[in-house]
């Protein structure tokens, strides 16, 4: 399996691991409040900009990944490496630390 990514980003991840893009949170509240960035929490979603080749098993068959690139995850909240790059704001994780696949 090859690795894919969805735009043009200078990181490729490996094995089991996933590049993704945190989604924009709410920053207004039902009443119109408007949150400060210090008190917004952090993200759990995110969108999948690109897959390793997957893990490999004891037999050194590669195992499938569980996303594809395009694909909104949920992931542990506290998971995974914040990276930036070109001013963009993305998270490393292993496929084990997302949790669901938003539909």
């Amino acid at each position: 399996m090859t690795q894919q990514t969805e735009k043009k980003i200078s990181i490729r991840p490996l094995g089991n691991r996933v590049v993704a893009q945190y989604l924009e949170q709410k920053e207004t509240l039902k009443g119109g409040i408007i949150l400060p960035d210090n008190a917004k929490k952090k993200p759990e979603t995110a969108k999948v900009v690109a897959i390793g080749p997957g893990a490999l098993n004891k037999e050194g068959k590669t195992l499938p990944m569980p996303v594809q690139v395009g694909d909104t995850i949920l992931m542990d909240k506290y998971s995974g490496q914040e990276i930036t790059l070109d001013d963009e704001e993305y998270v490393i994780v292993k496929a084990d630390d997302i949790i669901a696949i938003v539909n």
